[in-house]
């Protein structure tokens, strides 16, 4: 962690410097008439957006909430490792890490051959495969990650913070100006009931759910099915004389259904989904009156010979299991999108809504949100064109479709009675194989975006074969040179919407030397463009190398200056940026992530995390025409 870089100050180094452009957040100030950007809805998609947006003090933020204040238990709960490796760029991992529950094996129960009316444990599985991530997979209740976002955004340059009790009742779009074109109507749900104030928008994204009027005013419709299958879920402290409660558990009985047990944070606490009964085609869930009661009662048939005695239920919802998407995540018709750019945008349940049991949705929900915010940024800032724009629906959807079409799979596997569940070829059950298939899915891993401006072609992808283009960039343990730390060269990786440039140079350094040389004194490097005055060099792209010797092996001060920049206002000198292979046993980078040792490569990893290109050390006339399809 870097602080100190314009002068000393003290007390906590993650409240930033308050911008002195920020809004007036004061309990009786009044709403903004004009806003760059306003977000609907306090859920993971849009807090995850907002505390991107908010370490930009010059691009003006609101959020608005329908209900009074942040959510405090229930709803979603579980994290996979991509996400945590977002969280990491947000500064919030290890806390998270702290608090939460690390789910390390699943374990799975059907009936027991000898005595069907009981379940036995049939095989666990590693929840996580070696080498996935450093990061684990989570469970945490919802609302402590929305804290953690509140704080990201009280601490950040602009000290943004949800205007509650406010919702969007309408969204209107002139496509004859350019500048706020969106109107949005908000309507009062505090202590002034149903009055309505109009802000004036440049952009204007719905993170306000599956009933979203944001999605509404621009004609978006959620389609897909339903299982006509009732579920409940509740939070809750029992005691249990079952083996595997602190485990995660997919259960499933002979003739009373299923159950996913998820154990939380704190040590006690745990979540149990239960299947209960099939609706008919024409009926919808909430006609049954199920409640927490007939819940527990299912649980313990479900889970016989075992008993759970429920001491507190401390949330609990019954759900029909629904599949939809929208045919695109923004305002722009597919006939328009050569002469328009998108104004209004749809993320999270918005835009695709699913069963919880794969535990993508909060994450997917974030990754929206994660994709779009630097995008904005950047256009904003005049960086780039505003038909970079497009870039979030044409990746975006895609990812969904996947989510969608896979969660659906696995959900209809998981409610599938015993018996039909079992493959041909063997004894294990198919829920145990379709599990094992999925890992990389459930943790996130599987996104792989096309070739497009942001993503470049496969042409030199041997150079670095484990780290796919297209897929998000993965980690692996490096010692910085400068003071022989030995951390993970992912985590520089910040959410501050920069490119990293990963250098890996070969057996000779010239090549290192070279690029670093050409970036720091040719005009026309994609470094230096669109770099305002005011801005250090790297502000738009940050260059880090690493080399193949041991730190000891290294010659530090023969690094070229655009290794060790001056930055800042007062000139002071980066040491954080050239790094080596890890010489204490934790992992060799290179051969972990096949870089080619002889020639080494240029690694382009976008502000999001993803793997844009990887290019020869020397092609710098690549380099600089991936970025000026971008931002010339």
């Amino acid at each position: 962690m870097q602080f100190y870089l314009d002068g000393f100050r003290g007390g906590d180094p993650d409240i930033k410097n308050a911008s002195p452009r920020r809004r007036d957040m004061s309990e009786h100030a009044p709403l903004p008439e004009k806003v760059d950007v306003l977000i609907a809805g306090t859920g993971p998609a849009g807090l995850c957006l907002a505390a991107q947006l908010s370490q930009f003090p010059e691009i003006e933020t609101m959020i608005v909430e329908r209900d009074p204040r942040n959510i405090n238990k229930g709803k979603a709960d579980g994290i996979n490792i991509r996400t945590m490796e977002m969280f990491q760029a947000f500064g919030i991992a290890e806390t998270i890490k702290r608090e939460s529950y690390w789910v390390n094996q699943t374990s799975f129960w059907m009936p027991d051959p000898k005595k069907p009316e009981n379940i036995k444990r049939i095989g666990r599985v590693q929840d996580v495969a070696d080498d996935s991530s450093e990061m684990p997979h989570i469970l945490i209740n919802q609302a402590r990650l929305h804290q953690l976002f509140l704080n990201v955004m009280a601490n950040s340059p602009a000290r943004l913070a949800p205007d509650y009790s406010w919702s969007v009742k309408d969204v209107q779009i002139d496509t004859s100006i350019d500048d706020y074109p969106v109107t949005v109507t908000l309507e009062d749900t505090g202590v002034d009931w149903g009055q309505t104030r109009k802000v004036r928008a440049k952009y204007v994204v719905g993170c306000d759910g599956a009933r979203s009027n944001v999605r509404r005013a621009i004609g978006g419709k959620l389609n897909g099915d339903t299982a006509h299958q009732a579920w409940g879920v509740m939070d809750i402290l029992a005691n249990t004389d079952f083996p595997d409660v602190r485990q995660k558990c997919l259960i499933t009985s002979a003739r009373e259904g299923n159950i996913l047990i998820l154990p939380r944070e704190g040590g006690y606490l745990f979540r149990m989904y239960v299947e209960l009964e099939k609706l008919r085609e024409d009926e919808r869930v909430a006609e049954r009156g199920f409640d927490e009661a007939d819940m527990i009662a299912a649980a313990n048939r479900i889970m016989n010979p075992y008993t759970v005695d429920v001491k507190e239920v401390v949330w609990w919802s019954i759900y029909e299991i629904g599949h939809r998407i929208t045919d695109r995540f923004d305002d722009v018709p597919e006939s328009e999108a050569v002469t328009r750019t998108p104004r209004v945008f749809t993320a999270g349940d918005a835009c695709h809504t699913h069963s919880p049991k794969a535990g993508q949705g909060m994450n997917v929900s974030m990754q929206d949100a994660f994709n779009l915010g630097w995008k904005l940024a950047h256009v904003l800032q005049g960086r780039c064109s505003p038909s970079l724009l497009h870039s979030y629906s044409a990746e975006r959807w895609v990812e969904a479709k996947r989510l969608v079409e896979t969660d659906h799979a696995w959900a209809r596997i998981m409610s599938a009675p015993p018996g039909q569940s079992e493959l041909d070829d063997g004894d294990e059950p198919r829920f145990v194989r379709a599990f094992k298939e999925n890992l990389e899915f459930t943790g996130g891993l599987a996104v792989k975006y096309d070739q497009s401006k942001l993503i470049g072609a496969p042409t030199h992808q041997a150079l670095a074969a484990g780290q796919v283009i297209g897929k998000r960039f993965h980690s692996a343990p490096v010692v910085r040179v400068s003071d022989a730390k030995q951390m993970q060269l992912g985590h520089v990786a910040l959410a501050d919407g920069r490119w990293r440039i990963f250098a890996f140079a070969g057996r000779d350094h010239e090549p290192i030397y070279q690029l670093a040389e050409w970036m720091e004194q040719n005009e026309n490097s994609p470094v230096m463009k669109n770099i305002r005055p005011e801005e250090c060099a790297d502000a738009l792209i940050d260059l880090r190398v690493v080399f193949q010797e041991t730190f000891d092996q290294l010659t530090y001060e023969e690094m070229p200056s655009q290794l060790k920049p001056k930055k800042g206002k007062l000139g002071l000198q980066d040491h954080e940026k050239v790094f080596c292979v890890d010489h204490k046993g934790q992992g060799d980078i290179y051969e972990m992530r096949a870089i080619n040792r002889v020639d080494g490569c240029t690694i382009i990893v976008r502000p999001d995390q993803y793997v844009a290109n990887v290019l020869p050390l020397a092609d710098w006339d690549s380099l600089a025409r991936f970025f000026e399809e971008i931002y010339g």
